[in-house]
């Protein structure tokens, strides 16, 4: 079998985020930090980092300095796009979501704000694409989505479900993180139930925490009836129990599982079915910088094994490992030096590297 051009690929509409340097509060800062971003080419980042060509399907708004930014940090990280531009069309015309961000410190907890009105993702086509030379031609190892693209307009959640479809032609597989957001799914609930679960008879690998399987698939959730996260383990199984009798097809059920004990640590863990059996990894507390992005660096990790056709076991180790990373840098997404480097946070081995 031919091996395909891209490793992962992934529709995805891009941003920027700006946060202030030092965790300092948002209402208060004067400073801020400005990188390019989505949820999607976080998840990219693991692969791409490690040597692996991957793709973004995505828009740009034609002449835009921000445009610029965005495709000038996407080809520094390894990631490759295409997409078509659009006029601005006046100040009040499109433009690329902005993303602002407060990591939290302490007790004070992070907060984000998105800021996404006249977005130009929010209009993305199957049309927009040349789907025979990219599936067809190069070829992608993974087709990865993420439900805050399919739930970001009715024009991106069409285009998903077609992009799905067609990607399976192919016989490329197909992730989806379910990645629920209430705000996005305000008076459409019906309209996005039938979008995700569209998409979820299509995957191959299905990512999401106890909220995302309940309120994106409908799934029942895990009665965990007050236990401490470590001995929860159980209940979440019985979840992905469920959700396998609804989508048989899919190989690779994960969940995080996640304690937060401040700003500054958290309790990480995860579960992982795939070949007929559980992988857990039990939660164990780790030093978390900047959380956003900890669960996009975890599945970016997963699809990373994935693709490398690793036991399932060891895409579980190296997925919790990609995500503690993640948390570590004050970008929202993981840039490993190496797999050693993963291995060693997976280890718990901090000690110097010469």
């Amino acid at each position: 079998m031919k091996t395909p051009r891209y490793a992962i690929a992934c529709p995805t509409s891009m941003g920027v985020r700006i946060t202030p340097p030092d965790r300092q509060s948002v209402h208060t800062a004067h400073n801020y930090t400005l990188q390019a971003t989505s949820a999607e080419t976080n998840v990219l980042n693991i692969a791409a980092a490690l040597g692996h060509e991957c793709l973004a399907l995505t828009k740009f708004v034609e002449d835009s300095p921000i445009a610029a930014f965005i495709q000038s940090e996407l080809r520094a990280r390894n990631i490759c796009y295409e997409g078509a531009h659009v006029a601005q069309g006046g100040p009040w015309g499109y433009r690329h979501q902005f993303n602002i961000a407060d990591s939290g410190f302490g007790l004070r907890g992070p907060r984000v704000w998105n800021d996404r009105a006249g977005e130009v993702g929010c209009t993305l086509r199957l049309s927009e694409f040349d789907i025979p030379r990219i599936f067809g031609e190069d070829g992608v190892g993974i087709l990865h989505f993420s439900g805050l693209i399919a739930a970001l307009s009715p024009q991106t959640a069409r285009f998903c479900t077609a992009l799905a479809e067609t990607a399976q032609a192919y016989d490329t597989r197909i992730s989806f993180d379910l990645n629920y957001r209430a705000s996005f799914w305000e008076n459409r609930e019906t309209e996005l139930s039938a979008v995700f679960r569209q998409i979820a008879e299509h995957a191959e690998i299905l990512v999401g925490n106890e909220e995302d399987f309940q309120l994106a698939l409908g799934i029942r959730g895990p009665e965990t009836g007050g236990q401490a996260l470590a001995d929860r383990t159980g209940a979440f199984r019985d979840m992905i129990e469920w959700a396998r009798k609804i989508y048989p097809n899919v190989k690779y059920f994960a969940t995080t599982l996640r304690q937060v004990l401040s700003a500054n640590e958290h309790l990480w863990g995860a579960i992982l079915y795939a070949d007929g059996q559980f992988f857990v990894e039990t939660p164990r507390p780790i030093p978390v910088l900047d959380r956003i992005g900890g669960g996009d660096g975890f599945t970016g990790g997963l699809l990373y094994g994935i693709y490398r056709g690793w036991e399932p076991e060891k895409c579980l180790q190296f997925a919790w490992a990609s995500g503690a990373l993640a948390v570590t840098d004050l970008h929202d997404y993981a840039t490993p030096a190496d797999e050693a480097q993963v291995w060693s946070i997976y280890r718990g081995n901090a000690r110097v590297k010469r």
